[in-house]
């Protein structure tokens, strides 16, 4: 920002305010940035997460624009609307939205020069984002009795709507709104105690760990189902993280683990939609991956933890499957080494896996021949170099250094890494799962720990349900208020498949209000 002489006032106190109110905003600003450097750039123990860095982000953000509106304010600040219009671009107003219509009509309404009236000839305008805050209503159900007045036999009457919590005060959609604001959004329920304090309603949060666990339980229908439909197709991506829980009795934690399996086929323009189902175990080891995974015989893209090996076993009931290790695991040992400072060898070996994913970028969405096709012409021959390089490199380095365990991980595991060229379905990597163990690490931040092994079972099957919605695009709150409302209805033999998230119609739909509400 820059200012001509004439805009500068002449007071000398005025001058002296706007100078030393400059070098405060520089100062803070300053701050900022050197707590970003550090965060970014400084020694381990001083790095922050991604999600400290992005709040670290937000505060540098919110600072630039408090920086802007004191300038806009000072005398020989910018025009506020020239400068948002070179530094903000609007944001997308989705058209589903209701319109209010606001006209703001000039005071005068005849012309001054002749008395006549005034015509439009042209508007401005604008569109803000509004928001009604959220507002809780209760729904009173009456049921009348009804009899004849003439006989007396009889007395008449509507059955009482079934829900999932009988008799009690929710509406299916207050549950799902619970839900999601936990499972999706990582807001404790403690928490949604308090704001609903603030409006009178006093609702504890054992309450609502009542309802959540009755919504488990006929949700736990439909992903039982989902994992049984994933067990049945040719490919699986698997993983499992750390769930904490309170251990009966001892006042204590013990380490429980959410395994995840998903499919998501749209690299290779798969029509199978995606999806992710959790499960919790108690434990980590070959029997609960056997547990998991059952008799299943197709392709377990997986990280290389030792715990899946019994796939490939030919004796194996149902027959032997194939594992498909995962290039970014590689590729993290070799990133690590070179944190230390100079690392050469793995600085060369992240460029070759580079390579290899940029044909993968280039053959993305193509269908599976093509893949395999073009990764024989490309990417084979830089595999088949790469594996003697590495075994060349492998004794010239000292034993235990970073770089040696990288290149050891990767010959240990080479045959489950070359799978991706064999098969066109397969992927380089196994992101598509640890992308979906990221909600999961949100929420265990949060909620620290499950107070029980069903607890964390119910944790499973909301994230399951609440996860695939997001993969498909679905709004959750929504799938949830109507599926919970129709899934009560369901006898054990009823077909569920239309509940799936990924076949789900919004029985609602017809019966929604207008969205195209406006008001002169």
């Amino acid at each position: 920002m820059s200012a001509s002489e004439a805009d500068l006032p002449d007071d000398v106190g005025v001058l002296k305010a706007m100078i030393i109110a400059g070098l405060e905003r520089e100062a803070r600003m300053q701050h900022l940035l050197d707590q970003l450097k550090r965060a970014t750039f400084g020694r381990r123990s001083e790095k922050l997460s991604a999600d400290q860095l992005a709040l670290a982000l937000e505060d540098i953000e919110v600072a630039q624009a408090e920086l802007l509106a004191l300038a806009e304010q000072s005398p020989v600040g910018p025009k506020a609307e020239k400068k948002r219009k070179e530094t903000t671009e609007r944001a997308s107003l989705p058209a589903h939205l209701p319109r209010i219509r606001e006209v703001i009509m000039p005071v005068e309404t005849e012309c001054p020069c002749c008395g006549g009236a005034l015509h439009c000839i042209d508007e401005d305008v604008a569109s803000r984002l509004d928001v009604i805050p959220v507002q809780y209503r209760v729904i009173v159900t009456v049921r009348p009795k009804m009899a004849c007045r003439t006989c007396s036999d009889g007395v008449f009457q509507a059955p009482a709507p079934k829900h999932v919590v009988p008799g009690g005060l929710p509406t299916e959609a207050l549950i799902a709104d619970m839900i999601v604001r936990k499972y999706a959004d990582h807001g404790p329920f403690y928490r949604q105690a308090q704001a609903l304090r603030r409006q009178g309603i006093e609702i504890d949060r054992g309450t609502m760990c009542n309802w959540a666990g009755r919504s488990a339980a006929w949700l736990g229908r439909i992903t039982r189902r989902m994992k049984a439909e994933l067990l049945s197709g040719d490919r699986l991506f698997v993983d499992e993280t750390t769930a904490r829980v309170l251990a009966p009795g001892t006042g204590k934690t013990k380490t429980g683990y959410l395994w995840a399996i998903a499919r998501d086929d749209r690299a290779h323009g798969g029509t199978d939609p995606p999806a992710v189902v959790y499960s919790y175990m108690p434990g980590r080891g070959k029997v609960w991956a056997a547990q998991l995974l059952g008799g299943y015989h197709g392709i377990v893209q997986c990280d290389g933890y030792g715990a899946y090996k019994h796939i490939e076993a030919a004796d194996r009931a149902g027959g032997a499957g194939k594992l498909a290790f995962c290039w970014a695991h590689v590729r993290r040992g070799f990133f690590d080494a070179t944190k230390g400072g100079n690392a050469p060898v793995a600085d060369e070996a992240l460029r070759q896996i580079a390579r290899l994913y940029a044909i993968e970028a280039k053959i993305r969405e193509l269908d599976p021949e093509h893949r395999r096709a073009i990764r024989q012409a490309e990417a084979a021959p830089l595999v088949a170099a790469m594996k003697p390089w590495l075994k060349d490199m492998l004794p010239r380095l000292p034993r235990g250094s970073g770089t040696a365990e990288a290149i050891g991980y990767a010959l240990n595991h080479w045959n489950g890494l070359n799978r991706f060229l064999e098969d066109g379905r397969i992927e380089l990597d196994n992101n598509t799962v640890e992308r979906s163990m990221r909600p999961i690490a949100l929420q265990r931040k949060n909620a620290l720990f499950a107070g029980h092994d069903l607890g964390a079972e119910n944790w499973a099957i909301i994230a399951s349900m609440v996860e695939t919605c997001k993969l498909n695009a679905i709004d959750p709150q929504a799938y949830l208020t109507d599926v919970l409302g129709r899934i009560i209805l369901r006898n054990d033999g009823d077909p569920i498949d239309d509940l799936l998230p990924y076949n789900w119609t919004d029985s609602r739909a017809a019966n929604l209000p207008s969205i195209t509400a406006q008001a002169a």
